[in-house]
């Protein structure tokens, strides 16, 4: 299929049905993580950022009204032409479409502010710092060869209507330069919050709500931890599974 190896692999104990590349980006907790943390009202104009095989456009179309209308964009074309059948064969092409774009060329594709909230779960690496990957479609979505935070900061901005929101997750350990990136965008974070794989054990990844042209405060909530100290998963990690919490 598309000329790379794939899986059709089930999300959220089949509530989502998806294809996914062997070799390249997959859902993962995070994907869930940032899908759940993600709010927004019924008739909200949304756009994933780097979209992958659209797990998280799709997750958002469950999770939300009806109304709700989402666009995906990525620049890898076989990437694209899954999310495009993973919307079909979910029954979400109706809501949710998925283009071939670069995110450095968003002007090229959107007019400015046309989006009420912009979702991204963006490269966590760049090239210069991380060791690369054998596979070049996981090298892209995750290590940024063609695209840098600030680009995707920027890609947002440009997009968001004043008060729209982005939603993003990151690697914790970059968070200070995330929160800098946004700031320096006029993307004023609101909401953030540190997810650690145990008690005790060091943040791996950090979610975040900005907010376009608002004003200071931020709300820093309480940690999300994926297992207790029993090795159990937390009540708020299954939370992001269930969907009847929506």
């Amino acid at each position: 299929m598309d000329g790379i190896k794939v899986t059709k692999d089930n999300v959220l104990y089949g509530a989502l049905t998806a294809w996914q590349p062997v070799d390249g980006p997959r859902v993962t907790v995070d994907t869930i993580l940032l899908a759940s943390f993600v709010k927004a009202r019924g008739k909200d104009r949304i756009l994933e950022l780097g979209c992958a095989t659209g797990v998280i456009s799709l997750l958002l179309a469950l999770r939300l009204p009806e109304a709700t209308k989402i666009e995906g964009i990525d620049i890898q074309e076989d990437l694209v032409n899954l999310a495009k059948r993973n919307a079909q064969e979910n029954g979400l092409d109706a809501r949710v479409s998925f283009f071939l774009s670069d995110l450095r060329n968003i002007k090229d594709r959107y007019a400015s502010q046309s989006f009420d909230v912009v979702v991204t779960n963006p490269p966590y690496d760049e090239p210069h710092r991380s060791r690369w990957t054998d596979s070049f479609s996981d090298a892209t979505a995750r290590q940024g060869l063609y695209c840098s935070l600030k680009d995707v900061v920027k890609a947002a901005h440009f997009v968001l209507k004043n008060k729209g929101h982005l939603f993003m997750i990151f690697r914790a350990q970059r968070g200070a330069e995330l929160v800098a990136a946004l700031v320096n965008e006029n993307l004023e974070p609101k909401r953030l919050q540190m997810v650690h794989p145990y008690p005790g054990k060091k943040a791996t990844v950090i979610l975040v709500e900005a907010v376009r042209s608002a004003g200071k405060g931020v709300v820093i909530e309480s940690p999300l931890y994926i297992y207790d100290g029993e090795g159990n998963f937390t009540p708020e990690l299954l939370a992001a599974y269930d969907l009847s919490k929506e």
